[in-house]
């Protein structure tokens, strides 16, 4: 027993093999889209003057719903001016669905809920979530909260005080706030609107009347502009299954985006039948659904990462998604980062996990890895169009703006 212990000890004093990092490829966005550098511009003018706003959603699959990518490129964007939160923005109560919410806030339910989401669906009644949540029992309920626990003290609050549910039906809802405030709203067309009576980071969602409700997310907004950041991911979605939310555009111009962030396509390959026409043709569904909400929206595609087909091989059809993405940028005036070549380009996936910075799977990244990965795209995002901010702005504001808190 007394050799077992010291053995143990020894083994436990041993330094570790030390994780040899990957061999990264930094790279900055492709194309010259007249749309991203009026973005630019547009954020530029928020983070100078401290006046405006500034939307960005973020549609994937299991890498956005996660939430540590688009936290981590959420958190670098508002890290640039103090004071610079515009509000949460789109969310969804993914507990009722009994699946991961992201990272950034938590939800929980009570009450019995029927839940479908894009990949299987028909998506007559699904939106920009994919996904909804359907109740027809009036002791139901769905809470969201945005206060994080642990962290840094000085972390974002994220509060609200204007919240629009996206969804409808007979019943009606209502939202309960922390002061037990009970707030009714005014109906709109696929949604309600609600402006509360004080800024919050918590509400609980029920319903009155009879009948049932579908509910496809929540914006949670507040006044007097600001960056927000919002996601829309999820778990296995692929191209074609985001071209089946009917009401995908009616939900956008609810949230009325200056940028959409696309990383939709790791999914796409999956399997053996990849088609990069029938590809293209699923996202440019998408892609005028942006321009008919928002001509002026800028596009961003993220690319994909090098992965496993089913754990055994190296996934040959990253290339062809890559390629997909160029053609569908100089198409739309989009911008384009090659995820594939700056993470290491094929079999690059190997050394990530041997870094701790992808799953076993070697198709999701590890929190730390999504972190990097949030990293290396704001640096490519900032370092893009640098001419717009010396030339459209005088010293004198440069230097007040620098004078702000």
């Amino acid at each position: 027993m007394k050799r077992l212990i010291i053995i143990t000890l020894l083994v436990l004093a041993m330094p570790c093999a030390a994780q040899v990092p990957p061999v990264l490829r930094p790279r900055g966005l492709e194309g010259e889209s007249e749309t991203f550098a009026a973005f630019r511009l547009k954020l530029d003018s928020l983070v100078y003057d401290g006046a405006g706003d500034v939307r960005i959603l973020h549609v994937g699959g299991s890498h956005v719903q996660g939430g540590t990518w688009s936290d981590r490129l959420r958190t670098r964007f508002l890290s640039l001016r103090y004071g610079l939160d515009g509000g949460r923005g789109l969310v969804f109560p993914f507990a009722a669905a009994l699946t991961n919410t992201p990272v950034s806030y938590t939800t929980s339910y009570s009450g019995l809920w029927d839940s479908h989401n894009c990949i299987k669906a028909d998506g007559e009644d699904l939106g920009l979530t994919g996904i909804a949540v359907e109740v027809k029992d009036t002791a139901s309920r769905v809470a969201i909260d945005l206060a994080r626990t642990g962290g840094p003290v000085l972390r974002q609050s994220y509060a609200f005080n204007r919240v629009d549910v996206l969804g409808e039906g007979e019943m009606e809802p209502v939202l309960l706030l922390q002061g037990r405030d009970t707030v009714y709203g005014v109906k709109g067309h696929h949604f309600s609107h609600f402006d509360l009576p004080y800024y919050t980071d918590w509400l609980q969602l029920f319903f009155k009347g009879e009948g049932s409700y579908t509910l496809r997310g929540l914006y949670l907004d507040r006044t007097g502009g600001g960056l927000t950041y919002s996601e829309a991911g999820i778990n296995g979605a692929s191209s074609s299954s985001w071209a089946r939310c009917a009401l995908w555009a009616d939900d956008l111009r609810r949230v009325m985006p200056d940028l959409v962030v696309f990383s939709i396509g790791i999914n796409d390959i999956q399997g053996r039948d990849f088609d990069p026409r029938r590809f293209k043709e699923h996202y440019r569904f998408l892609l005028r659904q942006v321009r008919d909400v928002n001509p002026r929206c800028a596009v961003l595609f993220s690319g994909i990462n090098d992965s496993y087909f089913k754990g055994k091989y190296v996934n040959p059809h990253t290339p062809d998604v890559e390629e997909a993405f160029r053609e569908l940028a100089a198409e739309f005036d989009g911008v384009f980062w090659d995820m594939y070549e700056v993470m290491g380009g094929a079999g690059s996936s190997d050394s990530w996990r041997e870094a701790g910075l992808m799953q076993q799977d070697r198709v999701h990244f590890t929190p730390a890895g999504y972190r990097l990965m949030g990293d290396l795209l704001f640096d490519a995002i900032m370092a893009c169009c640098p001419n717009v901010i010396p030339s459209e702005r005088s010293e004198s504001s440069v230097s007040h703006a620098i004078s702000k808190p």
